[in-house]
């Protein structure tokens, strides 16, 4: 029996792992891919701290703009806590050889490091790694945990976590080369799985595998979520792709331009605001456009080098000298599993959640560029300690095989199951659904024909089934069960987007374009489990 089972190999989870084994526990990361493949890779544009070489930025305004870009559903302590720490998670980083850009002619040390200015920021506060930053750290962090010794274990699909009387005890796992279906106990587990943009599977910046599997886990084990319809969408991704670029391309400079060459948003106020501004563009038929041109190529090189590069291989041109033609899509999902002050699951004892997939309570109603990687970094050090300390007192006895007896049961029945209608053609039917009636703009009509139309999805279910049988690297199998958890939460988010009668950040809705104050609390939801 482990003592903390880290379930998810990015960021958050890795951090996780370094600190719960400093502290002494044993470790085992498990991933359905491999760490180098994580969303964490696609956080280009940088990580917030207020550092002392910026004389214009304190801690206090780093927190303020954070509670600002929150619309009021944050917990200021929560906040408090990961912007006071950010300084010296930035030197914790730089320690174990994160590679950042740094201010030229000013040596080493954090009061060397280079910080770019971020969509609703006061100061520059971003510190980065040209705009690799999110790469930069992941890859920082494995290298970490490799010489650390830290266990893995990787295409470890999640189905279940194991419980016993309101405890975590482990998970059940779906081993993809074997096909096995495998229970792994623990002391405590930490849930670090990332979010649920990928619903909107065709519009969204994420990696097709961003499905909420550790939240729909938390979910059918009983825990609660919190806040699931609060997703940002990203103001620039390239229009034909949805590749994202990277808010930096607009610290540096860059501008929004509308197909008259109308500069028409100031592209530095929050994600949502320069979303909507985009959208109302494109609702009245003008494309719109990101204009690096006047940056100079020098400059786009040397600090925007993969901005540079998916323009070139997604949309055929060199922003040195086009412009960039881009689309608002989903991208960072605020909401997810409910935690308390420890990142504690509530409804699970010894289960933590920590990043996209837990609601921390620190980004409210619309994250602040930047604070995601610090979230993970801040967060993962914490949660890793916490997780030690729930094992240190945990039952060393182990669970019975009864969720792995039904786990195999439920892989079986999916073989059998029949396959008329295919279940590819309705992940696309839901991605474009949400991002029509559950999106950048929403009314309670659409929202309820959307509600109406992943209920027909969730009925006809019994009909979907796989046309791959072979039981070894079954990646038909693998796309099933995701689209499973999307379609369990989609629900969640729009029921959520239902009841919330205002608009609030991310979250706008037509007929209640304004916050009501009666409504700036968060909606928690948790299956009431049968006696």
């Amino acid at each position: 029996m482990v003592d903390v089972l880290i379930i998810g190999s990015g960021g958050a989870g890795l951090t996780s792992a370094l600190f719960a084994k400093e502290a002494g526990a044993s470790v085992l990361i498990v991933g359905k891919s491999y760490p180098t493949n994580s969303q964490t890779s696609m956080a280009q544009g940088g990580i917030n701290a207020s550092l002392a070489n910026n004389e214009e930025d304190h801690v206090s305004l780093h927190i303020a703009d954070t509670i600002k870009s929150a619309h009021g559903l944050c917990d200021e302590d929560m906040v408090r806590q990961m912007c006071a720490d950010a300084p010296e998670t930035i030197a914790w980083l730089e320690r174990i050889g994160v590679p950042f850009s740094r201010i030229d002619n000013k040596g080493k040390g954090i009061d060397s490091i280079a910080q770019r200015q971020m969509g609703g920021a006061s100061a520059k506060r971003a510190c980065y790694a040209q705009d690799y930053t999110g790469l930069k750290i992941l890859h920082t962090l494995y290298d970490t945990c490799l010489k650390e010794n830290i266990d893995f274990l990787e295409e470890y699909y999640l189905l279940n976590l194991i419980t016993f009387e309101g405890t975590v005890k482990g998970a059940t796992f779906l081993e993809l080369r074997s096909g096995e279906v495998k229970q792994i106990n623990a002391k405590s587990v930490i849930i670090a799985t990332g979010g649920y943009s990928s619903l909107y599977h065709g519009y969204t910046t994420n990696a097709y595998g961003s499905t909420g599997d550790g939240i729909a886990s938390v979910l059918r084990a009983g825990g609660a979520v919190s806040d699931m319809e609060f997703i940002q969408f990203h103001p620039t991704s390239l229009k034909h792709s949805a590749i994202l670029i990277s808010e930096s391309a607009r610290g540096e400079g860059g501008y929004l331009l509308n197909c008259e060459g109308k500069r028409f948003i100031d592209e530095l106020k929050p994600r949502d605001e320069v979303a909507r501004a985009i959208f109302a563009q494109l609702q009245k038929d003008k494309e719109v456009f990101l204009d690096l041109r006047h940056l100079g190529e020098e400059k786009l090189m040397h600090l925007l080098p993969q901005e540079v590069a998916l323009c070139k291989l997604h949309e055929h041109i060199d922003p040195a000298t086009k412009l960039i033609p881009i689309k608002p899509v989903a991208h960072y999902s605020m909401g997810g599993i409910d935690v308390d002050y420890a990142l504690e699951v509530n409804g699970i004892k010894g289960c933590f959640a920590v990043g996209e997939c837990s609601n921390a309570k620190v980004h409210g109603a619309n994250r602040l560029g930047g604070n995601s990687l610090l979230e993970i970094t801040t967060f993962g050090k914490f949660v890793g300690e916490n997780a030690y300390k729930h094992a240190v007192y945990a039952s060393n006895k182990e669970a019975d095989d009864s969720q792995l007896i039904q786990d195999k049961a439920h892989i079986a029945n999916i073989y059998a199951q029949k396959n008329s209608i295919n279940f590819y053609e309705k992940r696309d039917f839901l991605g474009k659904l949400f991002y029509e009636k559950v999106g950048i703009v929403r009314d309670n009509e659409q929202l309820g024909e959307a509600l109406k139309e992943v209920i027909f999805i969730q009925v006809n279910a019994s009909l979907m089934g796989i046309g791959d049988k072979s039981p070894t690297h079954n990646s038909n199998l693998i796309d099933y069960l995701e689209f499973s958890n999307a379609l369990l939460l989609a629900p969640t988010i729009i029921s959520s987007a239902i009841a919330r009668d205002e608009s609030r950040g991310a979250h706008y809705k037509l007929g209640f374009e304004k916050e009501d104050e009666n409504l700036q609390k968060h909606i928690v939801l948790q299956w009431k489990k049968e006696a």
